[in-house]
């Protein structure tokens, strides 16, 4: 089974974090939450859970653990398109999962054999909006009985499949992890949002894109979201907490005349209502677009290469979390169809050793930017931390689920999943420090002087990164692909720089993260929604920018469909149809 994880991380572009010393890095304790009211629905799940385990831990396939969680989501989605708007609504649902392990912590009914998994379960259902408990308990009970039913044949087919597969060290691992209960109430959120000066907003935001004849499409969309969780275990634990994001995304699309999609991205986080980008903001942003997607559009194709080049710091905090985070995800550790390339290097050398990662959910900003990564509890109930990854270029640790290691038994907190998806270890908040840092004016410098030393014609800056994706399985080379939206030539003579298209950065990762010679001073901050087994889940990524001596390039794909035949209407010199 091959694995390919893609990524549409896409960067707060030019939320530069000021920030010149490492421990500035390191943010001080948050003030603890303020305790909130508890809600009904704990009562609810707590009494049907007890009712249920009491039966089914004693049949003979015994449930061993038990946990329930309703997420209630209230949302607003406002979005535009060249002018006019295409959507506004709100929508508020209740969603319930239902997970039943039967066996026990060391092999259990999610346990993997060979290259198949035994999934059991759905992605969970749709429960009413009232708190009324014998409603509410009627649903838990049908959906325990599902997920019960299939646990238990789950687990008939793995004890048979084991005896006729092999399995590594680090799949003979225990199934689940021994936690500690942990009981939060904090106080439920909720927006309240007027979407009328929202699709006034989008409709102006759009509307002002026209004034470009090379931009074919624009969508501009504004969503907010209150969603509160409530989680109780067979292990004592109880839940109760929310989290509110808003996000202000634009999109603009264009053609260059071989065919070449021309696209530029620029979102606006925040968690505070009263932190609203206000217009001059966005517009000033959507200045940016137009002139980079302009540029692109009549730019050169650049030919594949490999050479020195400079990526800065939210196209570095891109870099890291496809070619280092995810393959530092503790399930990508035990699961015999991955790569496993980090899995026997603990304690060894795998970057330069002035780099360090961590990993730190626990962090709500870094600088004045909001971080999409941080959360209270992660999707299994256990707390956030922060975890040290890489200290000074030497691996220490995994971002770990509740599915152990042979060498990391406990969770740090990172089992993260989308509504209806299993929980399996995830980024947060990956956090890139340097301890030889230079300006980035002396970095350029230092880019230049490389691509003298090398002989090389030119070298790459690389200025913005949409996503990409990486194949972290057997069946496939060891590969990421990078996705850049913004890459100029660099040249040693003094020239210019000059702006091209059609680069898409790919390597192995054990080589490219070598590569790395020196960083800037200055971190940025991408924020974004990342993909994988589990589904969609918002993380942010923090770098200062870096030098690599040895960066390969390839061609973008690109389209064979031409632009269109006529201009825009409203940039059409020759009107046509009507009186003149």
């Amino acid at each position: 089974m091959t694995t390919l994880i893609r990524s549409r991380v896409i960067p707060f572009a030019w939320a530069l974090v000021l920030v010149s010393t490492l421990a500035q890095l390191t943010p001080a304790a948050p003030p603890p939450d303020a305790q909130g009211k508890r809600s009904p629905l704990l009562a609810a799940l707590q009494t049907e859970l007890d009712r249920s385990m009491k039966t089914l831990s004693t049949l003979e396939s015994p449930a061993y653990y038990m946990g329930y969680t309703i997420t209630d989501t209230q949302r607003v989605d406002v979005s535009g398109s060249n002018g006019a708007l295409l959507n506004s609504n709100e929508t508020r649902n209740r969603w319930l999962e239902v997970a039943v392990r039967t066996g026990t912590y060391n092999l259990d009914s999610t346990h993997k054999v060979g290259e198949r998994q035994t999934q059991s379960g759905g992605p969970g259902v749709s429960v009413p909006l009232d708190d009324d408990a014998e409603v509410l308990r009627r649903a838990i009970w049908l959906e325990t009985d599902r997920q019960y039913r299939a646990a238990e044949e789950a687990l008939i087919k793995i004890k048979t499949g084991k005896e006729v597969k092999v399995e590594t060290a680090e799949g003979r691992a225990p199934d689940f992890s021994r936690e500690e209960p942990h009981t939060y109430i904090g106080p439920q959120v909720s927006i309240a949002v007027d979407r009328k000066p929202w699709e006034a907003r989008v409709r102006a935001y759009t509307k002002a894109f026209r004034e470009s004849a090379a931009i074919i499409n624009s969508i501009v969309t504004f969503n907010a979201m209150a969603q509160n969780a409530y989680q109780v275990t067979s292990e004592g634990t109880q839940l109760q907490f929310g989290q509110i994001r808003y996000r202000l995304e634009l999109f603009i699309q264009g053609k260059a005349p071989d065919g070449m999609d021309i696209d530029r991205y620029y979102n606006f986080d925040w968690v505070n209502s009263g932190d609203a980008p206000d217009d001059k903001a966005v517009y000033a942003a959507e200045a940016t677009m137009r002139k980079e997607l302009e540029g692109l559009v009549a730019a050169p194709i650049n030919d594949p290469t490999v050479g020195p080049a400079l990526l800065t710091g939210r196209a570095a905090a891109v870099f890291f979390h496809e070619v280092f985070g995810h393959r530092a995800e503790g399930h990508r550790q035990k699961d015999v169809t991955e790569g496993q390339t980090f899995s026997k290097k603990v304690g060894e050398k795998i970057l330069p050793e002035f780099l360090s990662i961590t990993d730190d959910t626990t962090m709500k900003k870094l600088g004045a930017q909001d971080l999409l990564g941080y959360y209270q509890f992660d999707d299994e109930g256990v707390p956030a931390q922060r975890v040290m990854l890489v200290d000074h270029g030497v691996l220490k640790n995994f971002e770990m689920s509740r599915s152990p290691l042979e060498r990391f038994p406990r969770s740090n907190g990172h089992g993260r999943r989308q509504l209806g998806a299993t929980p399996v270890s995830r980024q947060g908040n990956l956090i890139v420090q340097s301890s030889k840092t230079v300006t980035n004016a002396e970095l350029r410098v230092m880019l230049i002087e490389e691509i003298k030393k090398q002989g090389k014609p030119y070298g790459l800056l690389i200025d913005d990164i949409a996503g990409g994706f990486t194949f972290t399985g057997r069946g496939q080379p060891q590969a990421f692909q990078v996705l850049p939206l913004v890459v100029y030539k660099v040249f040693p003579d003094g020239r210019p720089d000059e702006l091209v298209r059609g680069v898409d950065i790919v390597g192995t990762p054990l080589a490219a993260l070598t590569k790395i010679v020196a960083t800037g001073d200055t971190p940025e901050v991408f924020n974004g929604y990342c993909g994988a087994e589990s589904g969609s889940v918002p993380v942010s990524a923090a770098s200062p920018a870096i030098l690599t001596k040895e960066l390969e390039v390839q061609k973008k794909e690109s389209s064979t469909d031409r632009p269109p035949i006529l201009p825009p209407p409203a940039h059409d010199v020759i009107k046509t149809g009507g009186q003149q």
